[in-house]
């Protein structure tokens, strides 16, 4: 089948979150099963150092209301698979992807670019495949102005992916007059246009990225208003985990790290890196002490308030050391800079993200925090169990799916869960880890074990899209 996947965002190209990494992880799994995708995506200022390796393709004219602007379409071929990009100098070539005043406008231009180049690039897929709020309201564009041109687009089904829900692209209702049609309420939302809810309604299928969201989401707590909309095409709304890209993320072949490792010497393996992490960051030297690590977005979401609450107390009562890296909130960054001037031997803090110090943090700590309010799916906890690191999470979407909880009767479990948000809850398992790995070394090796063996890789999830690409062509 032919697949046209589409995403604000792509690695190594661009990248502000995980939609990246997925744009970047599935349809390369995809094209391994043996079918024909692409990738359309804007053509962002830091992708100029790309393009002497691109090809041109045409131009097409898009017209917005009283707007007129022309977009340039680039082919390139990455890793076997083939990228368009569409560049306008006006709308894409800025400092940041998002946040500017006129989303709106850029990403409406966006969505009527890849229905303009499917003819210029000559390639009419069977599906398209969206992404998050920024292609979402393409449906709407395509049943107003495009199905009824050829069969070529007549025929298309649309697969909508939500990556989080929080995210809609809701705007005044004065955009509406990009769309070039009458009023129409497929994409009002309590008085305003809302991409995303005009996506749901017009999608041929909807899917987030785990099971347990896709239940969540259904409900007022993490519906963010648009739960209503999503029951009423719950028949055609699944959820699909995400995975990672087991090559990548190997402690047996990793690159990044300082000494590889496998399930037979991994205790081993992870205390080097241990060392190496610690003398880098100017802590103590001692491996013997357990590691909790933070990687990841400072921000409400990720339920760094709840960290904030207990972390001090987990210092003060226990012999723990603890890394974070990330950034976001001033005021969280300011916290634990605090933090690290208090307990200078024992906290470390990286504000901001390097792709090697992280997989190091990864495969030299021992338990690795994500006390999420809510999280899609999460790719940290399955790529700290890859590399030994045992999650201590709550029991929230994709967090919930992936991490079986310590059971200290059976000695089952590759993480520790707390099912409420409350710091006191994160701040008991977090000592129930420590204490199991400064006093049941046996019981530790076990369920590190049992973590490095779980196998959320991308061939998995490739499969899974297949299957809903496939239902929804009516085919077996």
């Amino acid at each position: 089948m032919k697949i046209l996947f589409c995403s604000s965002e792509c690695f190594p190209f661009s990248k502000t979150g995980g939609l990246a990494d997925m744009a970047y992880f599935l349809p390369k799994s995809i094209n391994k099963l043996g079918h024909e995708i692409k990738i359309i995506t804007p053509y962002y200022e830091q992708i100029k150092r790309y393009h002497d390796k691109m090809r041109f393709l045409g131009s097409k004219t898009i017209y917005m209301s009283h707007f007129e602007t022309i977009v340039n379409y680039y082919e390139m071929i990455y890793e076997n698979t083939t990228y368009i990009f569409v560049q306008n100098m006006h709308y894409f070539e800025r400092d940041s992807l998002y946040g500017y005043h006129d989303d709106a406008e850029r990403f409406t231009c966006f969505n009527y670019a890849i229905l303009e180049g499917l003819e210029l690039i000559n390639f009419y897929p069977d599906i398209i495949h969206l992404n998050d709020w920024q292609t979402a309201i393409l449906p709407y564009l395509l049943d107003k102005h495009y199905r009824h041109q050829s069969y070529n687009y007549f025929k298309i089904h649309i697969l909508l992916t939500i990556h989080n829900l929080q995210y809609q692209g809701n705007f005044d209702k004065s955009v509406a007059q990009l769309f070039n049609t009458d009023f129409d309420y497929s994409y009002i939302h309590f008085d305003r246009v809302n991409f995303l809810k005009a996506g749901i309604e017009r999608a041929t299928k909807i899917n987030t990225v785990s099971p347990t969201y896709s239940k969540e989401v259904m409900t007022n707590e993490f519906g963010f208003s648009l739960d209503g909309a999503l029951k009423n095409r719950q028949n055609d709304f699944s959820g699909i985990l995400n995975g990672i890209d087991d090559v990548v993320f190997n402690p047996k072949t990793d690159k990044m790290i300082e000494k590889n490792y496998g399930l037979k010497d991994a205790l081993f393996g992870k205390a080097e890196n241990k060392a190496f992490i610690l003398e880098h960051f100017g802590l103590d030297l001692s491996t013997k002490e357990p590691l909790i690590a933070y990687v990841g977005r400072l921000a409400d979401q990720k339920g760094i308030s709840l960290m904030e609450f207990c972390i001090e107390e987990v210092l003060e009562y226990s012999n723990a050391k603890f890394i974070l890296m990330g950034s976001g909130d001033q005021n969280y960054e300011n916290f634990f800079r605090y933090l690290t001037g208090k307990y200078p031997n024992r906290v470390a803090n990286y504000i901001g993200f390097n792709e090697k110090i992280a997989h190091l943090i990864y495969a030299g700590s021992d338990m690795f925090m994500m006390p999420s309010r809510f999280e899609p799916c999460g790719l940290g906890q399955m790529i700290a169990m890859r590399y030994g690191s045992l999650p201590i999470v709550r029991e929230t979407g994709g967090l919930k799916d992936t991490v079986i909880p310590y059971n200290k009767y059976t000695n089952e479990g590759t993480g520790f869960t707390f099912a409420n948000y409350d710091s006191y809850d994160l701040k008991e398992k977090l000592f129930e880890s420590i204490h199991v790995y400064n006093n049941q070394a046996s019981v530790w090796k076990k369920l590190v074990n049992q973590a490095m063996k779980t196998d959320y890789g991308l061939n998995k999830m490739a499969i899974s899209y297949e299957k809903i690409y496939k239902e929804m062509l009516g085919e077996k």
